[in-house]
């Protein structure tokens, strides 16, 4: 779909000169969409980690009886597929991103400013996983769904086509789970569905074809997801289980990344009123 999305934006920027207007006006109110892929970066340096005291300080380590780090086979960046590092972890998922939106320019000379809201949806999705000697894996995953934003831009006019850099805020929707090999454990999660706010920026171009613009936008968003936590307790497991050997209530864990993190490349439309 990428691929796709790319070819399109290159071919619709071809054709800017064929359908641009001598004298074009972006003064006044517009609604549309836009539609394209989304997709999360490489994150190698994400963990998870653990809170074994309760203290709300996630800076201990899981030891064994023997003192030996307990998830000393590492952590990786993905869902894992077994509970055996040595098998790695899948690839996080990318997909489609759309969102519907409505604003309104103000032209003044070639300098257009302007304004809009959106909400949309995405397929943006992002794991981590851990992996303890047992052997056995703990896999923490976050979808980023619906988003409420709303941004500032400012282009130039360029006889009807208009390049643009925009920036705002946004509000998220996160859904995290929770997934793991360890039958032994009981475990709990809180903060499955969280309210995320962040920010938004990118840039892109339009071309008016009549009342119609159409263009392709880039859009970086970043949101602050640190919301999410899985208590671990004993369950069917011995006293001397690594989780609750330092402490009788369990262990709490999260992942060290608190940013959730989307690249999307969208193909929009207008009609401008």
């Amino acid at each position: 779909m990428k691929s796709i999305i790319l070819a399109a934006a290159a071919t619709l920027a071809s054709a800017t000169p064929a359908v641009a207007q001598d004298a074009a006006n972006w003064t006044g109110f517009y609604a549309g969409g836009r539609i394209g892929y989304v997709a999360t970066p490489l994150n190698s340096k994400a963990r998870v980690l653990f809170d074994r005291n309760l203290d709300g300080q996630f800076n201990d380590n899981i030891t064994t009886t023997s003192g030996a780090n307990a998830f000393s086979p590492g952590f990786c960046n993905g869902a894992a597929r077994t509970a055996l590092a040595a098998n790695g972890c899948k690839t996080d998922s990318d997909g489609l991103d759309y969102a519907v939106h409505a604003g309104g320019d103000i032209q003044f000379g070639r300098i257009v400013l302007g304004g809009l809201v959106e909400y949309g949806k995405s397929d943006a999705q992002e794991s981590v996983s851990a992996f303890s000697t047992t052997p056995a894996s703990y896999a923490l995953t976050r979808e980023m769904r619906g988003t409420l934003g709303t941004r500032a831009r400012i282009g130039v006019d360029l006889q009807g086509t208009l390049p643009y850099v925009t920036a705002g805020v946004v509000r998220a929707k996160v859904r995290s789970s929770f997934a793991t090999t360890n039958g032994a454990n009981a475990f709990a999660t809180r903060g499955d569905d969280n309210k995320a706010n962040g920010y938004r920026v990118g840039g892109g171009f339009e071309t008016r074809v009549g009342p119609i613009a159409l263009g392709a936008v880039y859009l970086f968003t970043n949101v602050k997801d640190d919301d999410f936590r899985v208590d671990v307790t004993r369950g069917t497991a011995p006293v001397t289980n690594p989780f609750v050997l330092g402490n009788a209530g369990g262990t709490q864990f999260r992942r060290s990344d608190d940013r959730f993190k989307t690249h999307a490349a969208n193909l929009t439309a207008s009609y401008r009123f």
